[in-house]
C-alpha cells in the first residue's frame, strides 16, 4: 500500500503542480480579458447561474497550460531519474516528447472540466461561489470540493493504465486528503481567501 500510494503521487505531482501554479496565475493582472466567468454571466432555467463567477476562461485555460507544461518537465524528470516505474503513465507506454503533452493536455482537460459539475449542483443550491454550506452538507462538499478535479485525473490515469475501481477510488481519497492539505497550506501563505 505505501508504495502505491508513492506511485499515486509520483503520477500526479505534475497535476499538483500545476494546481498551485494556476492559482498563483489567476491572481495575477496578465492577460484580464480571460478573467470573465465562462458561463458568460448567464443563467440556467430555474434563473440560477451554471457556475458562478470563480470559473474563468482564465483559470480553465491556465490548467490546460501549466498542466502540460508541467507534464512535460515532470516526465523528464521521472525518465532521467528512473522514476518511470513508479508513474502509472509509463508502466504500459514507452515515453517520448508527444505522450508527454498528451498527458499533460488531458490532465489540464479533466482537472478543468470536472470542477464544473460540483459549481452547477451549490448554484442550484444557492451555495455562493467560494462558500459552503454548514454541518453535515459542509463536510460533503468541502469533500467533493476537494475530490473533483482528482476524479477528472484520475479518469485520466485510468485512460492510460487500467487502474479498475478500487485503485480509482483510493486516488480520489488520497488526492482529495492531499488537495485539502494543500489549500491549508494556499490560506495560511495567503494564496487563498478561505480554508475550505
Amino acid at each position: 500500500m505505501p508504495e502505491t500510494i508513492l506511485m499515486m503521487y509520483v503520477t500526479l505531482a505534475s497535476a499538483i503542480l500545476a494546481g498551485i501554479l494556476n492559482m498563483i496565475w489567476c491572481k495575477t493582472r496578465y492577460l484580464r480579458p480571460l478573467c470573465v466567468p465562462m458561463d458568460g454571466g448567464k443563467n440556467f432555467v430555474d434563473g440560477k447561474r451554471w457556475f458562478g463567477d470563480n470559473k474563468t476562461w482564465k483559470g480553465f485555460i491556465g490548467y490546460i497550460v501549466f498542466n502540460t507544461i508541467c507534464a512535460v518537465l515532470w516526465g523528464a524528470l521521472c525518465h532521467a531519474v528512473g522514476w518511470d516505474k513508479l508513474n502509472f503513465f509509463y508502466l504500459q507506454h514507452e515515453p517520448s516528447l508527444l505522450y508527454d503533452l498528451l498527458i499533460g493536455f488531458l490532465l489540464g482537460l479533466g482537472y478543468s472540466l470536472f470542477e464544473l459539475p460540483n459549481s452547477f449542483i451549490k448554484r442550484r443550491l444557492g451555495i455562493e461561489p467560494g462558500k459552503t454550506l454548514r454541518g453535515a452538507k459542509k463536510v460533503f462538499f468541502v469533500f467533493l470540493d476537494q475530490a473533483d478535479s482528482v476524479f477528472g485525473c484520475a479518469l485520466v490515469v485510468w485512460l492510460f493504465y487500467d487502474l479498475g475501481i478500487g485503485l480509482y477510488l483510493l486516488f480520489v481519497a488520497v488526492g482529495a486528503a492531499t488537495h485539502i492539505l494543500m489549500n491549508m497550506l494556499l490560506y495560511f501563505v495567503r494564496l487563498r481567501k478561505n480554508m475550505f
